[in-house]
């Protein structure tokens, strides 16, 4: 098992050498557009965690005000995960690219 890694490593830069490179290159006509749609995009994005949080905080009061425990801690999850994903799109995009 060993030698199988050892030797799917050692070939493994042979098939990343054939990745083509894109280069900079230019952009398209109109990618200001685009840009401030994403733009546009990001900030909504911003605002649905914000939002989401709390929504999720409402329903934690409410739960616990019935005495309900613990349900609304996978929502806090999701939307926690949601805000880290959001925070660090930026930091990704720029990593890949």
């Amino acid at each position: 098992m060993h030698d199988l890694a050892l030797s799917a490593v050692g070939r493994a830069h042979v098939y990343l050498a054939d990745v083509p490179n894109p280069g900079t290159g230019t952009a398209p006509p109109g990618h200001e557009h685009l840009d401030t749609i994403l733009k546009w995009v990001a900030w909504v994005v911003c605002g649905l965690c914000v939002a989401g949080l709390l929504f999720v905080a409402g329903r934690m009061a409410v739960m616990h005000n019935r005495g309900e425990g613990g349900q609304h801690m996978t929502g806090l999850a999701y939307v926690l995960g949601a805000c880290v994903l959001v925070g660090s799109a930026s930091a990704l995009v720029g990593a890949l690219v």
